[in-house]
Formats: C-alpha cells, sequence, structure tokens
C-alpha cells in the first residue's frame, strides 16, 4: 500500500448526517499523519475504538467527511527514516490543519513548516521543544498530550515491583525516535533497578521486535517496560505473545496492549484523548491559532490487568492491586 492516500473515505462519509445546522459550507481540508497504522484505519469504521470515536467527535461538532470535510491520510507505515519525507509531502498540500501521532512525526511536521497549524498528540511537548509552554505553545503547533509528564514512568516502576517485587534487571523496548527511553531509564535508576538496554527499535519490522525481545532474554532481562510510541500499537499482538513466551513480567502504556493478551497497563485512555484532539482540530478550523490554545493534558488514568495473562507466566497478583485496578481480565 502506498504511503499515502488521498481518496476520501467516501463509504464512511455515506452513512453520515448531514452538516449540523449553522456550520459553514466551507470544504475545510485536514491531514492526518500516523507513523505505522494503514491508512485504511484511518477512518469512522477503522478496528481502533479511538480512530472511530475521533471521526464521531468530528461528525458531532459538525465536520462531515464527503460533504464539508476531506481527509488527506498519511502513514509512515513504520519506518522511521521517512518521517521527514512524509511530513514534507502532508505540508506542501497545504491543508487547513495537521493533526500529527507521534512525537516524531510533531518534530517531523514541525521541520517541514513553520505556517501550517499542526494539532499534535505527543508526550512531553515543551520537554521535546515542540511547544514555549503548555499554557501559551507559541508557534503553529498545539494539541494533547499522552502523559502528564514523563515521571509516569515512575507510577509504572511502583507498579511493576508490586506484581515482581524481586525485579533487578528491567528490559526497555523503545523506538530510537522516541524520546522516551530516557525518562523510563531515569525511572529505573531512581528505583535502584538496572537497565538491560534500552533495546531500540528502528525500522519496525516483525524480524526485528524478535531479535530484540530474544535478546533481552539472554541477557537476564526478568522484566519489560515498553514505550508509548504508536509503532508498538502496531505491533501490539507480536510485542504481547514474545514478552509471553520469554516469561517477561510487563507494563504497558495503553489497554489496547493488555486486551492483546498483555500482562498489565497503567496510562492514559485513548479514546478520550482523540476525541480531544477533534476538539482542538474544530478550534482551528473556527480561526482560533494554535500559538493561544493550550495543549489538553489527562488527568484520569486507568490500571487494566489481565490475570490470564498472569497465569501464563507464573505472576499472580495481590487482591490489593486487582482491588485498585479500573478494570480485571480474567
Amino acid at each position: 500500500m502506498r504511503r499515502r492516500d488521498f481518496i476520501a473515505f467516501v463509504g464512511a462519509a455515506s452513512m453520515l448526517p448531514a452538516v449540523a445546522h449553522g456550520q459553514s459550507s466551507k470544504v475545510h481540508r485536514v491531514a492526518i499523519l500516523h507513523p505505522s497504522h494503514p491508512v485504511t484505519e484511518l477512518n469512522e469504521l477503522s478496528r481502533f475504538r479511538y480512530y472511530r470515536e475521533f471521526f464521531r467527535e468530528l461528525r458531532r461538532l459538525g465536520y462531515v467527511e464527503g460533504n464539508n470535510l476531506t481527509i488527506e491520510r498519511f502513514s509512515g507505515e513504520g519506518r522511521v527514516d521517512g518521517y521527514p519525507k512524509l511530513a514534507s509531502d502532508a505540508a506542501a498540500r497545504n491543508p487547513d490543519v495537521v493533526f500529527a501521532i507521534s512525537v516524531s512525526l510533531v518534530l517531523a511536521m514541525k521541520q517541514a513548516t513553520l505556517i501550517v497549524p499542526i494539532v499534535a498528540m505527543t508526550s512531553d511537548p515543551v520537554g521535546h521543544g515542540i511547544a514555549a509552554s503548555i499554557a501559551r505553545p507559541g508557534g503553529n503547533i498545539t494539541g494533547v498530550t499522552v502523559d502528564p509528564g514523563l515521571e509516569l514512568w515512575a507510577k509504572r516502576i511502583e507498579l511493576l515491583r508490586e506484581i515482581a517485587p524481586k525485579i533487578s534487571k528491567l528490559g526497555i523496548l523503545a523506538t530510537r525516535a522516541n524520546p522516551e527511553a530516557a525518562a523510563m531509564r531515569d525511572a529505573a535508576d531512581k528505583a535502584g533497578i538496572t537497565v538491560v538496554g534500552p533495546s531500540y527499535v528502528d525500522n519496525g519490522s516483525e524480524e526485528e521486535y524478535r531479535k530484540v525481545i530474544a535478546t533481552m532474554s539472554l541477557t537476564g532481562t526478568d522484566a519489560l517496560f515498553v514505550d508509548g510510541s504508536p509503532e508498538h500499537i502496531t505491533k501490539r499482538q507480536l510485542i504481547v505473545e514474545l514478552a509471553a513466551k520469554s516469561r517477561l513480567p510487563t507494563i504497558y502504556p495503553f489497554r489496547s496492549f493488555v486486551e492483546a493478551g498483555g500482562l498489565v497497563a497503567y496510562g492514559i485512555d485513548l479514546v478520550e484523548i482523540f476525541r480531544r484532539a477533534a476538539g482542538v482540530i474544530d478550534q482551528v478550523l473556527k480561526g482560533s491559532k494554535p500559538a493561544d490554545i493550550p495543549f489538553y493534558q489527562p488527568t484520569k488514568f486507568e490500571l487494566v490487568i489481565n490475570r490470564a495473562a498472569g497465569r501464563e507466566i507464573g505472576v499472580v497478583f495481590s487482591e490489593q492491586l486487582v482491588a485498585r485496578a479500573d478494570e480485571v481480565i480474567e
């Protein structure tokens, strides 16, 4: 499949209601950039609930694809070295707003244009040099964050220690382009846990994931952190299976990993964040400047536990931890 797809998803649009009363008849142009999900998933009929809710929220706000909204979809297909070209292609189309997902693509878009408004979905926009501040981003970028700050990894360390108290060597699965690895290592160092790695994923191929996790097992890794890179979400089934095969207690950043059979996740609700992103896009399309729109930061976090996955690798969750969970998969 090509890296980009400029064909509007007419099938989905045909089932949508008419434009909301009072909505401008102008046809708005939005570009969506994802680092790895295929363009066929970036629509209201996606198998991923957060995309379905994102498009439903746009519809609720009065934007109907095929009517007053045109969407151009771009996918990096997991090839990190291709992100600058992808961003350049999107900027050249001069859309009304770009929705860029992941810190890597947001930084690539920042390099590609200082003019086209960008709604970012990223971690730590200030720390990564994307925004001047959360309240007043400045420039042409605003958006939503996927955590309240990289200190969230310290909380995940606490949870991992509850699950595997004897942890001594922690593996870190990260994409090289994602700066989260440094925060993950820092959290482990402060907790007195030795880090084996981090083990970086570059091209995102199945072979690379298999090699990385196999190497962790050989070096004595006894637990695993997985960073929040969207590339990992795309490969979540494979990661979960490899972690289970290596009998590695693993904590993930999003519930979708646990739904795929992973052990435990602690993080934000991606559905809420995608809905919020749609709201920010609405503000930009109505004329607000990204420089003046505060980044949205999540305040709600969910703990999801998979007891069945625990039984497979010999992990027994305490009743206290189970009682604190927002959802338990038996």
